[in-house]
């Protein structure tokens, strides 16, 4: 049965079946083994425009992509094939057609990845026949699958509170009530995680949004939110000005695939927070203005910050409940923590990007020392990291790993000195390192690829987590100080 997934890529691959399907192919259609090389890193931005989500717009020339791009229209191809086949049997028993099909969204078509440019056309009917609205309202069914449910779960996905979790949250509130809080000690205290109860206000705090100083902590808050409401009045109208409608577009292009499997984001009234939002940090950094990948970066902020104000699971949470002041609350931290996150990474969205190609080669590098067989086997099947670290390193492992696993591991980077930029090396080095077996099994590009772009990551969670951090800890103090290590 078709079924909706939560994770790296949308819409769900099979790796298994499609890797049978296409060697089962590869004798009558010998599909190339290889992508051509981009001449430059510029050029390989160009070609991809999106390095997650090839073909945003309804009216793309596919005919012009990249040889990359090629292949993954070959490959989706055959996953579509697939699909329709499964369809077809599903059809011929409308009983478990009917069960199957209630649990997925009600537009299974709201995201592209690189994969559906192809599947977008062939897979209609599998998609039930329904039309991609750019704003849609809240989906029918109450609930969604346990996998994209965003509150803290362990693999099991019980969070149960133990005696030792009670204790360490009660050292938190001990430190965030003290006159003013140490911030070195409460940054130890959140790089094992933080509460669900206290991580709002521990996140504006480690970011640099609020003061240690508890007098000054009100006051801060009511002049940087009146500051951003003033950029509102000021730059938001602007939107519709010539030289801002190529960016006003983009932002509103890309906000509704934004998670699209979790409800709440797909609200318009959240839909018009994020794209203040956005505006208004793009008009306001001219030097990289507004990048695909930058709507991700804003969620979790904006989760953790309705978290305050909200008991439940909020990913089925109506915010029309919600009064103006809280809503603005919300938007305005949500802007000035998203705007300190980018301040230390700009570079990463600057003309050509040379943050990013910094750190795709700095992880190759380092992949080169810790595991020698895991890079021989890309170099002899010429896969190029930066096909699949690109993505990595552009939105921080968003796209790969579910929006729970995304806030946990953000608990870390902001305890982290250069969390978001220095140690974020060290999780992609530790997260491809995870998948070694898998990635040795797989013989061929075409099969290394698909597995990059598809890791089975949709059901985890803070044990998980847990364990990639102490991984990259422990590659970190190994390498870190002695770059030398991982230099040839």
């Amino acid at each position: 049965s078709i079924q909706p997934v939560y994770g790296a890529q949308h819409p769900p691959l099979d790796p298994q079946l499609t890797k049978n399907f296409i060697k089962d192919r590869s004798k009558a259609n010998a599909l190339p083994m290889k992508s051509k090389k981009a001449s430059s890193f510029h050029e390989f931005a160009r070609n991809t425009s999106d390095a997650w989500d090839i073909g945003d717009d309804e009216d793309e020339d596919f005919s012009s992509s990249s040889s990359l791009q090629t292949l993954n229209s070959k490959v989706a191809k055959a996953t579509a094939a697939q699909v329709l086949e499964n369809h077809s049997k599903l059809r011929a028993k409308p009983e478990r057609a009917q069960s199957s099909l209630s649990d997925m969204p009600t537009n299974c078509k709201v995201i592209k990845s690189s994969s559906e440019a192809q599947l977008s056309r062939t897979s209609e009917e599998a998609c039930m026949r329904t039309p991609l609205q750019k704003q849609q309202s809240l989906p029918l069914r109450p609930v969604i699958p346990l996998v994209a449910r965003i509150s803290d779960q362990n693999a099991s996905g019980a969070p149960p509170m133990t005696v030792r979790e009670k204790t360490r949250l009660e050292k938190f509130r001990q430190l965030l009530s003290s006159h003013n809080t140490d911030l070195d000690e409460l940054r130890k205290c959140s790089w094992p995680g933080v509460p669900r109860e206290v991580r709002p206000v521990t996140w504006r705090l480690l970011s640099g949004y609020l003061p240690a100083n508890m007098e000054r902590r009100k006051l801060t808050l009511q002049r940087k939110r009146e500051e951003y409401f003033g950029f509102i009045q000021q730059y938001y109208d602007s939107r519709n000005e010539e030289h801002h409608q190529d960016t006003y577009r983009q932002i509103h292009i890309d906000i509704p695939r934004t998670n699209p499997l979790i409800p709440l984001f797909q609200q318009p009234l959240v839909q018009e927070i994020f794209e203040r939002i956005l505006f208004i940090w793009a008009i306001r950094h001219p030097a990289s203005g507004y990048v695909q990948g930058i709507n991700d970066l804003v969620t979790p902020f904006f989760v953790v910050f309705l978290s305050e104000y909200v008991e439940e699971d909020v990913e089925n949470f109506d915010v029309t409940n919600l009064s103006q002041d809280v809503l603005r609350s919300i938007e305005a931290d949500s802007f000035w923590c998203m705007s300190k996150l980018l301040d230390g990474i700009q570079d990463n969205y600057t003309f050509a990007q040379p943050g990013i190609q910094k750190k795709v080669k700095a992880l190759e590098e380092l992949v080169s020392r810790i595991d020698e067989q895991v890079h021989n086997h890309f170099r002899k099947y010429e896969v190029e990291y930066l096909q699949f670290a690109f993505r990595w390193m552009n939105n921080l492992l968003m796209r790969e790993l579910p929006l729970r696993c995304t806030i946990r591991l953000w608990d870390t980077y902001q305890s982290e000195p250069e969390g978001f930029s220095h140690f974020h090396l060290y999780v992609c080095a530790a997260f491809l390192i995870k998948w070694r077996k898998e990635i040795l099994d797989e013989e061929d590009f075409q099969g290394l690829l698909m597995l990059l772009q598809n890791l089975p990551t949709i059901h985890w969670g803070n044990e998980e987590i847990g364990l990639l951090l102490a991984e990259a800890y422990r590659l970190k103090y190994m390498f870190a100080d002695a770059p030398n290590h991982y230099r040839r």
